[in-house]
């Protein structure tokens, strides 16, 4: 079955018309509406997955991913008006450039093939691939996570009608609905029938598929993501950043994981961060440095919403998913790189300061996709950064880091006009 899948797959991409043909601007505005028309079916089919989700006992913040709100609908179709605008600037030519006197050359782009994108329980990522990747002329396969299999069935309508409408072969884009392992362990064997892998999720999903496979990967990992404050640092800037590097999506791969902050502004900083963090709308859990004083009221603190517990060393190099942050006190800008190069995983990084010596120190010394300097490392986000429309964050070092905005998801080629000449 699978063998059938990806064959067809092959021959629609095969079949496809070339990149920046109308009919991929035309998929984008079909994609929208077949969300707007089927949209009370979907949220039927992802409150079926929440609930099968809860009775399992899944942690409430993985509930959460999984679950789609009717801003959802608004955020997605945003996306195809966006992909839409995008696409004609992506998708053009280069100019034509002359060659000695005997001819010229210009880049054309060509999409990169068939895409497999491997991801964990975001239904919204379904939406994401398929318009991204098939709107720059791929095919695509998608397999998300089993928890999310009723909403898949449901988006995976919408896709194909829309590519039918649009005038696109169906199996341009595909979910694959078989939770068996093997399918995707036979996929993962074969770069005759996969070109790219795209994993999306937790380091134990991109570790596996890494391992696996032989395929070329743009890899997007989960972020072990730091933020150092330095003695120079706006403490209660910092403070700021460092609450919203969290907790405006607590699971999301840009998220801070843990403060670094330097000594002799430790205590000045946890005090500050404490105060913001009894005033965030919502729970907040800070893990902090032995070495710092305990909370002075930490029964006043709670009922604002405010927990804190011991930092520990199993907390260091670890993803959490849930409103918490560490803070974790170094003796200064060599140390935070230290523990930066041991601990992080080359995503996000972030550093508040006025000294503009220790922020050019610092960006030099330290090495992710994307380095923030006094701001949130939210802000590593493609639409966000100007980048436009984005599949996911890579890690990787080749192809593309940061941002799998469009121009990722394309390849190119050197189209020479000879005009008869002859190699001498």
């Amino acid at each position: 079955m699978i063998e059938e899948v990806a064959r067809a797959a092959r021959e629609a991409w095969v079949q496809a018309p070339p990149v920046g043909a109308p009919a991929y601007q035309e998929y984008c505005l079909r994609l929208a509406e077949q969300l707007r028309t089927r949209w009370p079916r979907i949220r039927r089919a992802n409150e079926e997955d929440v609930a099968a989700a809860e009775r399992r006992g899944m942690p409430p913040t993985l509930v959460d991913r999984l679950r789609l709100r009717d801003a959802h609908l608004q955020v997605l179709t945003q996306l195809t008006e966006q992909v839409h605008e995008a696409l004609p600037r992506v998708t053009a030519p280069g100019p034509p450039s002359p060659v000695g006197d005997w001819g010229s050359r210009r880049q054309v782009r060509k999409p990169l093939g068939v895409v497999l994108m491997v991801y964990e329980a975001r239904p919204t990522a379904t939406i994401e691939g398929a318009l991204l990747c098939v709107a720059t002329g791929n095919a695509v396969l998608l397999r998300g996570g089993k928890e999310i299999a009723a909403t898949n069935a449901e988006l995976g309508e919408a896709i194909r009608t829309a590519c039918a409408e649009a005038g696109l072969p169906g199996a341009l884009a595909t979910v694959l609905d078989d939770p068996d392992r093997s399918q995707l362990r036979w996929l993962l064997a074969r770069p005759d029938a996969v070109d790219v892998l795209v994993p999306r999720g937790g380091p134990s999903l991109v570790d596996y598929c890494r391992t696996a496979s032989t395929l070329p990967v743009i890899a997007s990992g989960g972020g072990v993501n730091h933020l150092f404050v330095h003695a120079s640092a706006d403490l209660p800037l910092a403070a700021s950043i460092a609450l919203n590097s969290k907790m405006t999506e607590p699971t999301a791969c840009n998220a801070l994981e843990l403060v670094l902050v330097e000594r002799s502004v430790a205590e000045k900083f946890a005090a500050h961060l404490r105060e913001a963090a009894r005033r965030w709308e919502g729970p907040v859990t800070l893990r902090t440095d032995p070495a710092l004083p305990p909370l002075a009221d930490p029964e006043g603190a709670a009922a604002d919403g405010l927990e804190e517990e011991p930092l520990a060393e199993h907390d260091f190099g670890r993803e959490v998913l849930e409103p918490a942050i560490g803070v974790h006190v170094v003796d200064g800008l060599d140390a935070a790189v230290a523990h930066v190069r041991r601990h992080g995983s080359g995503h996000t990084e972030g550093i508040v300061a006025t000294d503009e010596a220790a922020v050019a120190t610092y960006t030099g010394a330290v090495d992710a996709a994307a380095l923030i300097v006094n701001g949130s490392l939210r802000l590593h986000d493609g639409p966000t950064m100007g980048l436009g429309p984005e599949l996911s964050i890579s890690t990787g070092r080749l192809h593309v880091r940061g941002p799998v905005a469009l121009g990722s998801l394309l390849t190119s080629q050197w189209v020479v006009q000879a005009r008869g000449a002859l190699r001498t």
